[in-house]
């Protein structure tokens, strides 16, 4: 079961990176082994998403500009790309919620234009990464908490069909436990995956999610002048 879910977050994570990598112009392509990306992903976003374990390192990174400052997600920690001039950036945790009833919560409101997603890029940090072109995509919902003023508080992106991806989750204020709440209130009774670590996977845990299994992202990094 665990390892059912961790291919479907697996997947569901490569086909959110592919809505963001095409909205800037870059196609990438999927097969059995793994999503990838033949030119340099947007910041913030891997050059390749494996989707089984096994697959085969030299030919993963012949599918992708492997120099410095690619990336690799490895959904199944079991590549060891360090002879290659990778290091690991970080390690996480892919999480699941099954459709179970949700805690009480306040909803929070879905982005539907370009201005309201760019307040919405603004308050969660990543600018210009997040483009209107996401909003056209039918498996796509950026949800935002908004204050009294009418500004955004927090927010998040739940993307996908069947198993829904929660990802860019963030809050002002209020704390990220408040947001998870309102992403379980406005989407309640759907199976949700995502991968968090540190505090953001305890309090994701908080709202009912279980750590289903390791996943890891190598960074290629340039070399340290001595």
């Amino acid at each position: 079961m665990d390892e059912d879910v961790r291919k479907a977050a697996a997947r569901n994570n490569a086909e959110w990176c592919d809505v963001v990598c095409g909205s800037h112009g870059v196609a990438g392509w999927f097969d059995a082994d793994a999503w990838s990306a033949p030119r340099r992903s947007p910041t913030w976003y891997p050059d390749a998403v494996t989707l089984r374990p096994g697959v085969d390192a030299d030919a993963l990174l012949a599918r992708i500009d492997a120099g410095p400052g690619a990336s690799v997600k490895d959904s199944f920690s079991d590549l060891d790309l360090s002879g290659y001039g990778f290091k690991v950036l970080f390690d996480a945790q892919w999480i699941h919620r099954p459709p179970t009833d949700p805690p009480a919560g306040r909803l929070l409101s879905r982005v539907t234009t370009a201005r309201g997603l760019a307040a919405w890029a603004a308050a969660h940090g990543g600018g210009d990464l997040f483009r209107p072109a996401v909003l056209a995509d039918p498996r796509v919902r950026v949800l935002a908490r908004y204050d009294d003023r009418g500004e955004v508080a927090g927010g998040a992106v739940v993307s996908g069909d069947g198993v829904l991806g929660v990802s860019n989750l963030f809050a002002g204020t209020g704390g990220p436990d408040e947001i998870w709440r309102g992403v379980l209130a406005t989407l309640p009774g759907l199976p949700l995956v995502g991968y968090e670590s540190g505090p953001d996977l305890t309090s994701a845990l908080k709202a009912g999610f279980t750590a289903v299994a390791p996943l890891r992202v190598w960074l290629h990094s340039p070399p340290q002048p001595r």
